[in-house]
C-alpha cells in the first residue's frame, strides 16, 4: 500500500514534466549543434574554404560559447530557467535565419558562430541543473532521459538537413531548421521550473515530516554540509580532473563529430549513409544514457565513467582501421553508447560530489573545458588532415587522450568537507 502510493506521487511528481521539457530543448539545440557536419562540404564548397577554415566556424562558436555558458549558469543560480531559455529560444532561430542570408566568411562568423552561441551556448548547463536540482536519488535516470535528447537530435537532425540541403540547398535548409527551433524551445521554455522548493517539494518528490513538506525543509536541502560554494569547489582536486576530462574528451568527440561525414565520404561512402553514421552514434547514445544512468545510480557514477571511456577507446581504435560500411556503422553504434554513458555519469558525478547550492555556476564553469575541446578538436582535426591527407593521426592522437581521460576519472573522488 505505502509503495503504491509513492508510485502515484512519484507518477504525478512536476520534476518528469522538467525532465521532458528539458529532453525536448536539448533535442532540438544539440541536434542543430552536431549537424555541423552535415553543412560542412556545403559551406566549404559555397564560400571556397578549406577544411581546417571550415572546422573554424565551428571552432569559433564553440569557443563563443564559453562566455555565454557561464553567464546561462551564473543567472539560472539566481533567476530560474524561463527568461533565459526563452531568449536562447530566440537566438537560435534567428542565428540560423541569417546565416542563410550569409556571403562571406566574416558573415558566418558573426551569423552562426556569435548568435548560435547566444541561442545554444547555455542551454546544457541550464537544463542539467535544473534536473540536478529536482532529482538525488534519481538523478542518473532523470539526466539520462533529458539528455537522451542528444541522441534523438541526432538521430533526427542529420538525415533531416541532408534531406533539406538536397531538396532546398544549405541557405533554405537553415531557414526552416531555424523557424522550427524557435517556436519548440520557447514553448518548452514556459514549462521549466528552478527547483522542487517552487511547489512544496523536496528532491525526487520526497514529502516529510507527516507527509508535509515546510520551508525549512526545503531550505535546508539547499544547505546540506556536502553542497559546495563555487569557491570551495574550485579548491578542490575534484573539480580540476572533471574539467580536464570534460575537456579531453569533448576534443574526441567533436573531432569525431565534424569529420566522420567528410572522412567516410573520401573513402567512397555516399552523403546520405555518411550521414547515417552519425545518426546511429546519435540512436545508440540514447538507451547508452537510459541503461548507463540507471546503473550509475545502483553501482556508483565513477565508476561506469571509467568503464565507458575504456569502451570509447576501443571504438577509436576500430575507427582507424575502418574501410567498410558496416565498419563504421559498428564503430558508430559502440562509440555513440560509449559517449552517452560518459556524458551521463560526469554530469550526475558532479552533483554528487558538489550538491545543489551552487550547480549552476559549477557546470558552467567546469563545461569550459567540455566547449574548449569542441573547439579545439575539429580544428587541430582539419589541421592535421590539411597536412596529411587522411585522419590517422587525429583519431590516434584521440585514443590518447582518451586514455588519459580515463586516469583522470579514476583520481576523481567525493569530497565531503568544503573549505570555509
Amino acid at each position: 500500500m505505502i509503495k503504491s502510493h509513492f508510485r502515484i506521487i512519484d507518477r504525478l511528481f512536476y520534476g518528469w514534466v522538467v525532465v521532458i521539457a528539458s529532453f525536448i530543448i536539448i533535442t532540438i539545440v544539440l541536434g542543430v549543434r552536431f549537424s555541423f557536419g552535415v553543412f560542412f562540404k556545403s559551406l566549404s564548397t559555397e564560400f571556397g574554404l578549406n577544411r581546417a577554415e571550415t572546422s573554424g566556424i565551428f571552432s569559433t562558436y564553440m569557443l563563443l560559447c564559453i562566455i555565454f555558458n557561464i553567464f546561462a549558469g551564473w543567472f539560472v543560480d539566481k533567476f530560474g530557467p524561463k527568461i533565459i531559455v526563452s531568449i536562447m529560444g530566440l537566438f537560435t532561430g534567428l542565428s540560423l535565419l541569417l546565416t542563410s542570408q550569409a556571403n562571406s566568411l566574416l558573415q558566418l562568423l558573426v551569423f552562426y558562430s556569435l548568435f548560435s552561441a547566444i541561442g545554444t551556448g547555455g542551454v546544457y548547463v541550464v537544463s542539467m541543473s535544473i534536473v540536478t536540482r529536482w532529482f538525488d536519488k534519481k538523478r542518473g535516470i532523470a539526466i539520462g532521459i533529458s539528455t537522451s535528447g542528444i541522441g534523438l537530435g541526432m538521430v533526427m537532425m542529420a538525415p533531416i538537413a541532408t534531406y533539406f540541403i538536397a531538396k532546398f540547398g544549405w541557405r533554405i535548409s537553415c531557414i526552416l531548421i531555424g523557424l522550427i527551433s524557435s517556436i519548440f524551445i520557447i514553448l518548452m521554455a514556459m514549462l521549466l521550473k528552478k527547483e522542487p522548493g517552487e511547489m512544496g517539494f523536496l528532491p525526487d518528490g520526497v514529502e516529510s515530516k507527516g507527509g508535509k513538506t515546510v520551508l525549512s525543509d526545503i531550505k535546508e536541502s539547499y544547505k546540506q554540509p556536502f553542497s559546495f560554494s563555487l569557491l570551495q569547489a574550485f579548491r578542490t582536486s575534484s573539480f580540476w580532473y572533471l574539467g580536464l576530462s570534460w575537456l579531453l574528451f569533448s576534443s574526441c568527440f567533436h573531432t569525431v563529430l565534424t569529420h566522420i561525414v567528410p572522412h567516410s565520404t573520401d573513402i567512397g561512402i555516399s552523403e546520405m549513409k555518411a550521414a547515417a553514421i552519425l545518426s546511429l552514434i546519435g540512436a545508440t547514445s540514447i538507451p547508452g544514457r537510459l541503461v548507463v544512468g540507471r546503473v550509475s545510480d545502483n553501482i556508483g557514477r565513477r565508476l561506469t565513467a571509467i568503464i565507458c571511456a575504456l569502451l570509447a577507446t576501443v571504438a577509436i581504435i576500430w575507427l582507424i582501421w575502418s574501410q567498410k560500411l558496416w565498419m563504421f556503422y559498428f564503430f558508430a553504434m559502440v562509440f555513440g553508447f560509449a559517449y552517452a554513458g560518459i556524458d551521463t555519469s560526469i554530469v550526475a558525478l558532479v552533483g554528487d560530489i558538489f550538491g545543489p547550492r551552487s550547480i549552476g555556476i559549477i557546470l558552467g564553469i567546469l563545461s569550459i573545458g567540455w566547449l574548449i575541446g569542441a573547439a579545439i578538436g575539429p580544428a587541430i582535426g582539419g589541421w592535421i588532415y590539411d597536412f596529411s591527407n587522411n585522419y590517422f593521426i587525429a583519431f590516434s592522437t584521440d585514443v590518447v587522450a582518451l586514455l588519459i581521460v580515463t586516469l583522470l576519472l579514476v583520481l576523481t573522488k567525493r569530497e565531503t568537507n568544503p573549505e570555509k
